[in-house]
């Protein structure tokens, strides 16, 4: 019996490196010869670049060489991995994304010249002696004054600063169904811009060999066969088997390590020119104006009911910002991702949505934990919790009223997207029985005594994992394949080792998949090695994002190990004069049915690689298989949140109790990684609920540009997090997993709003946007007093 394999809370195997400071990261990397470059950043919003006077840096000490977006003339620009149609039919605005900037520049942090020294000092302090005469340009950061009539075009050819203006759903529908509605709940909301912040900034080293003519990129990614066929084929025309990008220990991703960024491209491309490796790690302040961002919408959410509290049609109307240029997949987030989810996990039988897109002279926004989905379940969740307030529903019924049935799965939404699985009533009643829901009024009052004020906030949401098929993410823009690959390698001895196309960056692949293969194979946890990030050792394999690691990822592993045991029946039938229709595989072994003839998994390893007694005319030798996995449809985890607040009157604070989370993740591998994923997810969400806020004024400038202004929640902002799974399988993987990265940063932040909402229910306030800090509660709660004097 395997006691290592699904299941079972396995220590992760990776963590001893990183406690003891033996990770492998970017940064900890240094190459032969090896140069630093330093990349001097455009400190306007906008600007007409009218001179780049390198001569005197070019006299400093160390210095190599000194680059220009003049330089980069005949390299292709930094391309987009999603294209979407607006709903007349024609293609997104994409402007030209140069790799340093060209002619203008138009975002703060947009790269201007890239500096190649000795060290990393002498590249700071050349990159001083740049003169720049740059023609400052009215700017535009936020959305409404984009679209404002008049206002400064970001790029020339967009219009109106529209990048596309797309839609999705029966819009004669719903309006139907808002004839017919006995009442109709509109709620405004802003989904707040938030930096990623993963704990490792971003870093690279490019480097040239000159003998071979091979390019290697070291780089933090998630994904680096996507940036290696982004960057060769799109940017640098290099071709692929001229180009490794290796991607090691990565310290946190949360999307944002996705993306193909510029000084990916000019770290490459400069290595060549200079012949020796060069090395950049960004510095903190360099990662709040460089980064892909996070969120950023502003909706509006209509959702009509007859009398009963049915819902009969929900219409959004959504801007999404995309910065100054378009980042690898921004273009899908607020579309595909976020308003195919509009329906959640209720049986609303009508839903239409628009969503524009808007440059600004901002940081590009991306996918950040979520991508999309915390968008759409944040304004589902509000509205419904506004929509209970205003019929005089309570919010716990008239939701399970509008829950889709358990035995509606397989369940058409109205708006694309099929869920396959999926049992909201058993998440939602474990979670109000773990949250003690029942005796929260007892809690409100006892609050009270003391001068708080109380609240308890729920959020249901269904998530869809794994973007896929293909074929209909092709048909949807997307500009790559969405499957996963793996190679299993059975070495004569019987150790395995794993090369996965999924990347780790704080996910414990390491562990997970090692599970995996203990638990179909048989072999010990220890003789099991994982190997990722590496595009000169793994096959072509699309890396982690979307929660896809174990749905995909994992199931082409499956696939690829059935190849293994079939070939394993095969010598071993041979080796025991069998058929091989008797041969059983189990538990590490395989046997003939109904004899004790067995051999063990390592003895027909050792077979295969030597093959003295083997069926040679039948197959050949060794014991290695590959197979690549292209999922049926999106995976469906769901489940119910369940915050629990307490607020300071005097001073608007707000404090976390409680948080109660109950999802459905499908399979679960391995229970106490599973706690911590949605433990992570959920500080994140609580973050965003009520600290953070990247803030631009209206001249572009990021005012919340480092730690000291950007709020990031600490330990004591995190209360007990109780976790717990409900388990329905997803029925078109091998595995029956859904995902589980991302629940965490999905259900938390409407739970934590409802909360605060409820907390101040006595107060006239029907909304409040993230972040809900201590100043926009306290004057909210101020605001209301002198309505009281009056009355």
């Amino acid at each position: 019996m395997v006691v290592d394999g699904i299941g079972a809370s396995v220590k992760r195997k990776e963590d001893l490196r990183f406690l003891s400071g033996r990770g492998n990261y970017v940064d900890d990397m240094n190459r032969p010869g090896q140069t630093f470059a330093h990349f001097l950043r455009s400190d306007v919003p906008h600007g007409k670049i009218n001179k780049v006077d390198i001569s005197a840096a070019l006299k400093m000490p160390g210095v190599v060489a000194i680059f220009t977006g003049d330089d980069f003339t005949g390299v292709g620009g930094i391309p987009c991995g999603w294209q979407i149609h607006s709903k007349d039919g024609s293609p997104m605005v994409e402007p030209r994304h140069p790799v340093l900037a060209a002619g203008k520049v138009r975002h703060v942090g947009d790269p201007i010249a890239m500096v190649v020294a000795e060290t990393k000092q002498q590249a700071k302090d050349a990159a001083e002696a740049i003169v720049l005469d740059i023609e400052t340009l009215p700017a535009v950061a936020g959305m409404t004054a984009a679209l404002a009539a008049g206002a400064p075009l970001v790029h020339d050819e967009a219009a109106g600063n529209v990048c596309f203006d797309w839609h999705i759903g029966d819009k004669a529908a719903v309006e139907a169904g808002f004839a017919k509605a006995h009442k109709v709940v509109r709620l405004d909301l802003v989904n707040n811009r938030l930096v990623p912040n993963a704990m490792e900034p971003r870093a690279a080293i490019g480097d040239y060999d000159v003998s071979s003519g091979e390019y290697t990129l070291y780089t933090t990614s998630q994904n680096p066969h996507v940036i290696r066929l982004l960057m060769g084929a799109f940017v640098l025309s290099i071709p692929e088997h001229k180009l490794r990008v290796v991607a090691p220990d990565v310290g946190g991703g949360f999307g944002s390590k996705i993306f193909h960024y510029a000084e990916e491209a000019a770290l490459t491309w400069a290595a060549g020119k200079v012949k020796r490796p060069i090395k950049w790690t960004a510095d903190r302040t360099e990662a709040f104006i460089t980064d892909a961002h996070g969120r950023d919408h502003i909706s509006t959410a209509e959702l009509a009911l007859d009398s009963e509290g049915n819902f009969l049609a929900l219409k959004v109307n959504t801007q999404a910002n995309m910065g100054a240029y378009l980042s690898t997949f921004a273009p899908s987030v607020p579309t595909y991702l976020s308003a195919t989810l509009l329906a959640g996990v209720y049986k609303t039988p009508a839903i239409y949505a628009e969503v524009k897109a808007v440059f600004t002279n901002t940081v590009p926004v991306d996918a950040y934990r979520g991508a999309g989905r915390p968008e759409a379940t944040f304004l589902v969740e509000r509205i419904v919790d506004v929509a209970a307030r205003e019929m005089n529903m309570d919010k716990v019924e008239i939701r399970k009223k509008n829950f889709i049935p358990k035995e509606a799965f397989p369940y058409q939404t109205p708006i694309a997207l099929q869920y396959d699985s999926g049992d909201y009533m058993a998440t939602f009643d474990g979670c109000l029985k773990a949250a003690d829901y029942a005796g929260f009024e007892a809690r409100r009052k006892a609050s009270a005594a003391k001068g708080k004020l109380r609240g308890i906030g729920i959020s249901t949401y269904v998530e869809a994992c794994g973007i896929a098929p293909s074929a209909v993410a092709g048909a949807l823009g997307a500009r790559a394949g969405l499957y996963e690959v793996a190679n299993i390698r059975v070495h004569p001895t019987g150790s395995v080792t794993v090369f996965t196309g999924a990347h780790s960056h704080g996910q414990g692949h390491e562990t997970t998949f090692a599970q995996l293969v203990s638990e179909q194979l048989g072999v010990p946890h220890d003789m099991i090695d994982i190997v990722h990030g590496d595009t000169g050792k793994v096959p072509f394999g699309m890396g982690t994002y979307g929660s896809r690691s174990l749905s995909v990822g994992g199931s082409a592993m499956v696939k690829a190990m059935d190849k293994i045991i079939d070939k394993g029946k095969k010598i071993a039938a041979h080796l025991m004069e069998a058929d091989v229709h008797d041969i059983e595989f189990k538990d590490g072994k395989f046997s003939v049915v109904g004899t004790d003839k067995a051999k063990t998994f390592g003895e027909i390893a050792l077979t295969a690689y030597v093959p003295h007694n083997y069926p040679i005319e039948e197959l050949e030798p060794g014991l290695e298989e590959t197979a690549f996995y292209d999922p049926k449809n999106f995976t469906y985890p769901g489940g119910c949140h369940i915050a629990e607040v307490e607020i300071d009157p005097d001073t608007g604070t707000v404090g976390m109790v409680s948080f109660t989370a109950v999802d459905d993740i499908g399979r679960v591998i391995n229970p106490m990684i599973v706690e911590g994923q949605v433990q992570g997810g959920i500080a994140q969400g609580i973050g965003q609920a009520l600290l953070e806020h990247a803030i631009y004024d209206e001249s572009g400038q990021l005012l919340s540009g480092s730690m000291m202004d950007y709020t990031m929640p600490r330990a004591d902002d995190i209360p007990n997090i109780s976790v717990g799974t409900e388990v329905t399988l997803c029925t078109h993987n091998p595995l029956g997993s859904k995902g589980v990265g991302e629940v965490g940063a999905i259900g938390s932040p409407p739970a934590v709003i409802n909360a605060v909402v409820d907390a101040l229910r006595d107060y006239g306030v029907r909304h409040v946007d993230m972040p809900a800090t201590p100043a926009k509660i306290w004057a909210l709660i101020d605001a209301y007093q002198p309505k009281m004097a009056a009355e």
